[in-house]
């Protein structure tokens, strides 16, 4: 939201709060920060908008009508969108906070919330928003191309999403190294708070992986009780 070339669109967020005085309080924070924002107060509306259009951010409220926060994520991530998703919970409650990330939310703040704290957790998920995908690399035998969301290997294509591929990226930057589960939550899900929760949403998420992969998904080792290795 901040440090932008002029020359690079303004990013798009869609703000859903269904409180009107901290939906018009967000809404002129990241008005005044350069985005474009659409703001709506209930949770259809929201699935609606998240699915016909494209967002470099959703900053979602958990508790809306029509449709709860977990369930908009969950239905969004579901239809293949991997907008990042910034949620809003109440009171610190660690079962919304893990429940929010096995639906596939990438952070979250807690009401009441800074506009320093919001804007910094808003600014690192705009830099890894879909628009800003690294170039291709290599994780072992595979071809990763972020652009194209896809993977090759042997003549053959494999679709990813943008969570698989910056998981295969960690692991690429050390292949034969142990990466642990912390680390993953916190660079692949952006968990600033990731060693304050317990959550198997990156066993979840390799063991998808890996069944994309099929023979190759061996690449990708456990190490119990550490977390994972690619293997060269």
């Amino acid at each position: 939201m901040s440090g932008a070339p002029e020359s690079d669109p303004a990013p798009r967020v869609l703000l859903v709060e269904d409180e009107a005085s901290i939906r018009r309080g967000l809404l002129d924070v990241f008005r005044y920060r350069g985005c474009q924002v659409v703001a709506v107060a209930d949770g259809a509306e929201a699935l609606r908008l998240g699915l016909e259009e494209r967002w470099d951010l959703v900053v979602l409220d958990i508790m809306l009508p029509e449709l709860n926060g977990f369930a908009v994520c969950e239905r969004l991530r579901g239809r293949g969108r991997e907008m990042p998703i910034l949620m809003l919970t109440a009171k610190g409650d660690e079962d919304d906070i893990v429940r929010g990330f096995e639906v596939g939310a990438n952070d979250y703040v807690t009401k009441p919330f800074g506009v320093r704290e919001l804007t910094a957790r808003a600014n690192a998920l705009l830099r890894r928003s879909p628009r800003a995908m690294p170039q291709s690399f290599r994780a072992g035998p595979l071809e990763v191309t972020p652009e194209r969301r896809e993977a090759r290997v042997d003549g053959a294509t494999v679709e990813l999403t943008a969570r698989e591929i910056r998981i295969l990226r960690i692991l690429s930057l050390e292949p034969g190294h142990i990466v642990s589960r912390r680390t993953l939550l916190r660079d692949a899900w952006d968990m600033n708070n990731s060693e304050q929760l317990e959550t198997r949403t990156v066993d979840v998420h390799i063991a998808k992986l890996r069944k994309k992969l099929g023979e190759h998904g061996a690449l990708i080792a456990t190490v119990r009780g550490e977390g994972y290795r690619l293997e060269h």
